[in-house]
């Protein structure tokens, strides 16, 4: 064969001669990369965006909210109660909780609530209460403090007329019995427990006065002691179905616990006293 008819030969094409180098054949998909993670960016941010404002309104609505739920409360106070109402509403989003008609988590304050002239705390935690606070709730604690001069004021102990004197963990009432015609003071300290409508008092100790040395007083310890509590009724001073649940007391002031379950918070309801069997 000679040198022309090898020149003559054809010529073969590889593919990189035909396509080009690599890098221009791959040159559209960072493009698209480029413009998806763009699109996602710009869903993120509007998302973001749309989350803010429901936060935002969300606020304005919880603020709203607990205005509307404390003047509300002010107003359904009953007869000789008043004092300014603070409502602090839980749970994540209020506007899904008034969509759901019932409101998971209030918390109520009234740190000055004067009942009948007398000043006392009152704190209420409240579970699945309806917005529009007309039918009852699903369950309701509340924790009332008071002073010495508030429960003495508020309170009476059936047959005694002094006053009584807080200590720790007692309580301590003085009064006057006749004996032998002469009149005896004496004092006695008790133990307060919780018994629903009732506050019972376990007594401790007492003291006798000695009588003026004109007769024996050592036996009337015993009969005051007694064997049963005194019974104490607290549902006449208590909207009907509130039950005691615990007494702590102390030498500056008394802490009652209380709890119902389908208490109302409309105005007929904490009107309506209970009353002792």
């Amino acid at each position: 064969m000679t040198d022309a008819s090898r020149d003559a030969r054809p010529t073969e094409v590889y593919p990189t001669e035909v396509l080009g180098s690599g890098t221009d054949a791959t040159a559209p998909a960072p493009r698209r990369r480029n413009r998806a993670a763009r699109a996602w960016i710009t869903v993120l941010v509007m998302l973001a965006v749309l989350a803010g404002l429901v936060v935002a309104a969300d606020l304005v609505v919880r603020n709203v909210a607990e205005q509307r739920v404390a003047e509300q409360l002010e107003q359904n106070l009953p007869a000789g109660i008043e004092g300014d109402v603070k409502v602090r509403l839980g749970g994540f989003s209020v506007i899904a909780q008034y969509l759901a008609g019932s409101m998971d988590h209030v918390e109520l304050s009234a740190p000055e609530l004067m009942v009948n002239g007398v000043p006392i705390a009152v704190q209420v935690d409240a579970r699945d209460v309806p917005p529009a606070l007309d039918a009852p709730v699903g369950r309701a604690t509340a924790t009332i403090e008071a002073d010495e001069a508030a429960i003495n004021a508020l309170i009476e102990i059936p047959g005694v007329q002094g006053d009584v004197a807080l200590d720790t963990d007692a309580v301590a009432y003085s009064d006057t019995v006749r004996l032998l015609g002469l009149p005896i003071e004496y004092t006695v300290t008790a133990r307060p427990m919780a018994a629903g409508d009732t506050v019972l008092l376990e007594p401790i100790g007492v003291e006798v006065g000695a009588g003026g040395g004109a007769i024996d007083v050592s036996g009337l310890a015993d009969r005051l002691l007694g064997d049963d509590p005194v019974p104490v009724c607290v549902a006449g001073y208590l909207p009907e179905g509130v039950e005691v649940r615990q007494i702590v007391v102390e030498p500056d002031a008394a802490t009652v616990t209380l709890g119902a379950a389908g208490l109302s918070f409309d105005e007929q309801s904490l009107s309506t006293l209970g009353s002792c069997g």
